[in-house]
């Protein structure tokens, strides 16, 4: 039973086992890691150098798209050189490593979501005290909070999950280690430990979404009880890219992780993988900037000067 319990390598799904459809999946998943490298990185550079931006809301962005590319180069950059290597293998420690940072880049991810959605209630609901309510050291402090929260989170269910033996199988049916994934190859029954994971995980969920309802329902109170057109449009184009981005996070995730894990290779399993992992560093950059004047005013100005 010892031999079994020795697991020092993890074998990761391809895509396909075809030469052809690996280097497909190779140049699709460059073109995507590139357009978020990119589009991540822009952002973070014009916020830096544009002393406009230099705002709580772009502080804040700025560290959403540092975690947003932290998020993605777990994953994707390892999945693009097993293709071109034509190898699937993942050591124990580079599987340690990627559960790790991968989900404390997640749930930092999503702290920072709900604090945006606090500085859009502050800066909409409670204008003549912005300024003193979000100061430079309430953003610092918050911003520690939730990468500090991000890490203990992470932690906790990296440690959860590989303190089991490992006696199955060492395959994962996933093109990075997933806990649901790893916990299928565990030689205990993981039923309470995915429980656990759930639980934790939803808790969390639901305090951050009842704490982003609430703020938006002051939000749109507030709003709407502004005299001007011009006003209420304003306000709801500073929240509009804030709400999109929370949508598509929470819908992502929550369909990957509450759905059924399959046994077997499955399709669905690798999409909604793409979904919640790869998807929102590309789209997230583009629904802030297209929906942002400063933002983008900012960004010409520096393509123009530069």
């Amino acid at each position: 039973m010892s031999n079994w319990t020795t697991v020092t390598e993890f074998l990761l799904l391809g895509f396909s086992n075809t030469w052809e459809l690996q280097i497909l999946h190779t140049i699709l998943f460059l073109v995507a890691y590139m357009a978020s490298l990119i589009g991540n990185l822009l952002v973070i550079v014009v916020i830096v150098l544009d002393h406009h931006l230099h705002s709580p809301m772009y502080f804040f962005l700025m560290n959403l798209s540092i975690l947003d590319l932290g998020t993605i180069s777990v994953t994707i950059p390892k999945s693009i050189a097993n293709s071109l290597l034509n190898t699937r293998s993942i050591s124990y420690a580079g599987c340690v490593v990627q559960v790790l940072f991968f989900f404390f880049f997640l749930a930092a991810d999503f702290s920072f979501l709900t604090i945006m959605a606090y500085d859009r209630y502050v800066a909409i609901c409670k204008p003549l005290h912005y300024e003193t309510i979000m100061n430079r050291r309430a953003c610092i402090q918050m911003t520690a909070s939730a990468w500090i929260c991000g890490f203990l989170y992470s932690a906790l269910h990296t440690g959860n999950t590989f303190s089991a033996s490992f006696c199955q199988a060492n395959i994962i049916n996933q093109f990075f280690c997933e806990i649901p994934q790893l916990l299928k190859l565990t030689c205990s029954d993981s039923y309470f430990r995915q429980l656990g994971i759930i639980a934790v995980g939803v808790c969390i969920t639901f305090v951050c979404f009842v704490f982003l309802i609430v703020s938006y329902i002051q939000i749109f109170n507030t709003v709407l009880r502004i005299p001007s057109e011009q006003g209420r449009h304003k306000a709801f184009s500073t929240c509009l890219p804030h709400l999109i981005v929370v949508s598509l996070f929470i819908s992502t995730g929550t369909f990957a992780y509450m759905k059924p894990i399959s046994r077997s290779p499955s399709a669905l399993d690798l999409m909604a993988a793409i979904l919640y992992s790869v998807l929102p560093p590309i789209i997230n950059p583009i629904i802030y900037s297209m929906r942002n004047k400063d933002l983008k005013c900012a960004l010409k100005k520096m393509i123009q000067c530069r």
